[in-house]
């Protein structure tokens, strides 16, 4: 009896045994396929520094920085051609920052720099009618202000002393013609009525005539001292009036289109500080400055109790009111280059895409893109410049990992040599067909690689000719060998 129970035991036992072994067997097999799974799925390419996109590893560790080194994963989702996947966690520590595209009105600010000069419109110029020489000068230096009314200084001249002579003794002959002829001579010789009334009073010659201010100013150019002899060709002073000025800006020739007379400017001068000061366009001078590439603006400004002196520095702000509704970016998101520019787009879910674009002008903060980008994109505007290397790292290893997509198509045809050109190195030829371009017979002119290709050939020769068709489309003869018949 004993005996019947124990094989009965050991067959219950075995099973209880068998089953767990099963089941432990399968959860592992099952945690190791999830594992797997998991694996695959978040697979780590390489190790890279916080703080330095180029500083990579193949496993964990510290970046120079001391930092710890953060996986870049392997997502198995397509990316878009030439985007790159960057973890969360890194641009987190690069701090990207992106904002959305903008599209609507964008006034335009120029923003440029001028310097104050006299209005030129207001400038009085002093020259004589008559020749002479100045005596009792009233001003001694440029810069001095005078005052409408005042004696700027007095003219000795023997013809207007003369001039007086006749005009007393044609009032003492009676005669009227001879008077008023006397008379006119007199004002055309610069005589003013005040001093030709105290002629006919004091019926005394003047021996010296007093050249009066029109204006109040300052003086702002002095020619002459006491005692020089003038002549009606001498620039005896300018005098200028303080009440108005002008500021002469540069505009830099690429917004020279969007300068126009009556535009509103704000303009400010270090010698006030705080304030801003409000003109506008008066005029737009013809041409370009060749050295500075620049176009002068004229901006009148009346003064209204503020000194504005000559030479000053202003710094202006040319508005130019927005026509039509543009996309808009910040501009600290563009990439400048040399021949294009570029920004990076956010994507989402960490990938990003540098694209081409083309910009138009600055306002501000903001650019205008004319090219390249969509309202409902999103725009990367901090650390974009080290996404954007990262993306053309990658772009490159692309294509060197993938040589096919710009690999030489070469073909071999039958010609005969019709012209030789060693000066711009290409060869007239009549060739057959090219089967694998779709090329029928037909006669051209093809560019050969090395221009020591054209000393083995000569007109009327039938060769074979290796020739190649570049990436970007252009046809080169490599190779020219005797035709084999």
């Amino acid at each position: 009896m004993r005996k019947a129970i124990f094989p009965a035991a050991a067959l219950i036992i075995g099973a209880i045994l068998g089953f767990t072994g099963s089941t432990l067997i399968n959860d592992r097999v099952a945690d190791h396929g999830s594992g797997n799974v998991e694996t695959s799925e978040r697979e780590i390419m390489y190790w890279v520094a916080p703080m330095d996109p180029d500083f990579r590893r193949d496993g964990p560790g510290k970046s120079p920085m001391g930092m710890d080194l953060v996986p870049v994963y392997a997502e198995r989702t397509e990316q878009p051609s030439g985007s790159v996947q960057i973890d969360s966690s890194v641009i987190q520590n690069l701090g990207v920052r992106s904002e959305s595209v903008q599209f609507g009105r964008l006034d335009r600010e120029i923003d440029t720099v001028g310097y104050v000069e006299y209005d030129e419109n207001a400038l009085q110029h002093i020259h004589t009618r008559v020749d002479g020489w100045v005596e009792k000068l009233s001003v001694k230096a440029e810069g001095d202000p005078v005052s409408k009314g005042e004696t700027l200084f007095e003219l000795y001249s023997r013809t207007l002393v003369n001039a007086q002579q006749e005009y007393l003794l044609a009032k003492s002959s009676g005669q009227e013609p001879l008077i008023a002829a006397s008379q006119e001579r007199l004002v055309s010789l610069g005589m003013t009525a005040p001093e030709i009334l105290d002629l006919d009073r004091s019926q005394t010659v003047s021996q010296r005539v007093k050249v009066i201010a029109k204006t109040d100013g300052v003086v702002a150019m002095l020619g002459v001292r006491e005692g020089v002899y003038v002549t009606p060709a001498t620039h005896v002073m300018s005098i200028a009036d303080l009440d108005r000025v002008w500021i002469l800006a540069e505009v830099m020739e690429r917004h020279a289109d969007a300068i126009e007379v009556g535009q509103k400017v704000i303009f400010e001068v270090d010698s006030k500080p705080g304030r801003e000061f409000e003109g506008q366009v008066e005029y737009i001078y013809p041409d370009l400055d060749p050295r500075t590439r620049s176009l002068k603006v004229r901006i009148g400004y009346s003064v209204a109790g503020d000194v504005f002196r000559p030479n000053m520095f202003a710094r202006v702000s040319v508005v130019v009111a927005g026509e039509i509704d543009v996309v808009h970016v910040p501009t600290s998101s563009v990439i400048r280059g040399g021949k294009s520019d570029r920004v990076v787009l956010d994507l989402g879910n960490g990938q990003f895409k540098s694209v081409p674009v083309l910009v138009g002008y600055e306002s501000g903060d903001s650019i205008v893109i004319l090219r390249g980008l969509n309202v409902m994109d999103r725009v990367v505007t901090s650390g974009q410049f080290l996404i954007d290397s990262e993306s053309n790292i990658d772009a490159a290893l692309a294509r060197f990992q993938n040589p096919s997509d710009n690999r030489l198509q070469r073909e071999e045809v039958g010609a005969e040599i019709l012209g030789l050109n060693p000066t711009d190195g290409t060869v007239r030829v009549r060739h057959g067909r090219v089967e694998a371009w779709g090329w029928p017979a037909m006669t051209m002119d093809i560019a050969v690689a090395d221009t020591s290709l054209l000393q083995q050939v000569a007109i009327g020769d039938h060769v074979q000719l290796e020739i190649e068709k570049q990436p970007q489309g252009d046809v080169q003869i490599t190779a020219i060998r005797e035709m084999i018949h």
